[in-house]
C-alpha cells in the first residue's frame, strides 16, 4: 500500500476537523478527495503530507509512519498545497532548482529541470520571474515543484485552480500520465475533473468518511433521487394534456413541444411517457434521461448528513 490511513482523529482546540478517519490508496490509483468547505480534506492532506501530526490514529506512506519525520518520506512526497506557496521573486528556473537540490537524488539536477519544464509546458516562462507570471502560470510552477523529483506518491490540493481550459486539459492529462506509476490524491471543487481522471472517490463530510468506492458504483448510492426526462412531442400538448402526466411528480415546459418529466424512486417512466403520447395521438420525436453525475451524488450524499 502507498497510503493507508488508520483511524486519524484532529482537533484544532475544542474543534474536531476530522474523526476517526480510515481508507487505503494503492500504487496506480487516482483518488478523488471530495467534501464541501470545511469539511477536513485539506488537514487530512496536510497530515499525510507531514506538516502537521494527528490527534490520534496513523498515516502510513510506504509502510512508514509519517510521524517519523524521515527523509525517506519526504522523498517520496510531491504536494501541491491549496494556496500554492511560492517565492515571487525567484526565477522559474533558478526556483525549481531550489527545490530539486532539497531532494537529494543523486540525479542530474539541469536534466530533473528539464524534464520537467517540459512535461508542465514552462519552457517559455522559464526565465521569467514567479511573479510576473499569470495566476494560470504560477499554478504550473506549483505543480512543477511536486513532480521535480519524480515523487512515488503525488497529493494535489485544487490542482487546476486559475488555469484556463486549455491548460486544465494538459494538467489533467499530466495527472493522468503520473496515476500510471504512481499514488495520487486529488482534492478538487470540480467534479468534471474527478469524472476525468479519477478511478475512485472518497467524499468527507464533517471529518467523516461517508463514501469510499469505485468511480463507476458510486452512482448507485442515489437510486432515489429523482429521474429527469427530457421529452419533445410532434405538437405542443395543452395544459389540460399535461395534467394527465400523473405517473410524474412535475412536468415543466421549457419549449413550445418539449417537456421536462421528474420523477422519483427506481422505476424507469419512459415507457410510460411513450404509453401517454400514443393514447393521446402524439409522437415521440426524442427522449432522453438525465443520468446522475458526480455533482449530483457529492450534493445528495453531503446534503443528507
Amino acid at each position: 500500500m502507498s497510503i493507508v490511513v488508520q483511524g486519524v482523529t484532529k482537533f484544532y482546540g475544542q474543534q474536531k476537523a476530522l474523526d476517526n478517519v480510515s481508507f487505503e490508496i494503492k500504487t496506480g490509483e487516482v483518488v478523488g478527495f471530495l467534501g464541501p468547505n470545511g469539511a477536513g480534506k485539506s488537514t487530512m492532506m496536510k497530515i499525510i503530507t507531514g506538516f502537521i501530526p494527528p490527534t490520534s490514529g496513523n498515516v502510513l506512506v510506504n509502510g512508514i509512519p509519517v510521524t517519523d519525520e524521515s527523509k525517506d518520506i519526504r522523498k517520496a512526497i510531491g504536494y501541491l498545497p491549496e494556496n500554492n506557496p511560492l517565492y515571487p521573486e525567484m526565477y522559474v528556473r533558478e526556483y525549481l532548482s531550489f527545490c530539486a537540490s532539497l531532494y537529494k537524488t543523486g540525479k542530474s539536477i539541469k536534466k530533473q529541470i528539464d524534464n520537467i519544464i517540459e512535461t508542465t509546458g514552462l519552457a517559455q516562462e522559464q526565465k521569467k520571474k514567479i511573479g510576473s507570471l499569470s495566476k494560470g502560470y504560477r499554478q504550473r510552477v506549483g505543480l512543477a515543484q511536486a513532480l521535480i523529483h519524480d515523487p512515488e506518491v503525488l497529493i494535489l490540493d485544487e490542482a487546476t485552480t486559475g488555469l484556463d481550459p486549455n491548460q486544465i486539459i494538459e494538467i489533467r492529462n499530466l495527472i493522468r500520465d503520473a496515476g500510471k506509476e504512481k499514488t495520487v490524491m486529488l482534492s478538487t471543487h470540480i467534479m468534471q475533473e474527478v469524472e476525468a481522471i479519477c478511478n475512485r472517490v472518497i467524499i468527507i463530510d464533517k471529518g467523516v468518511v461517508i463514501a469510499d468506492e469505485d468511480k463507476n458504483e458510486i452512482y448507485s448510492r442515489i437510486k432515489q433521487a429523482k429521474q429527469e426526462i427530457l421529452v419533445e412531442f410532434d405538437s405542443e400538448p395543452g395544459e389540460d394534456l399535461i395534467k394527465k402526466i400523473t405517473f410524474a411528480g412535475s412536468v415543466r415546459r421549457i419549449r413550445q413541444n418539449t417537456l421536462i418529466v421528474e420523477s422519483r424512486g427506481e422505476e424507469d417512466i419512459r415507457p410510460a411517457i411513450f404509453a401517454f403520447a400514443v393514447n393521446n395521438n402524439l409522437t415521440v420525436l426524442s427522449l432522453q434521461k438525465k443520468e446522475n453525475n458526480l455533482e449530483e451524488v457529492f450534493r445528495v450524499l453531503t446534503n443528507s448528513q
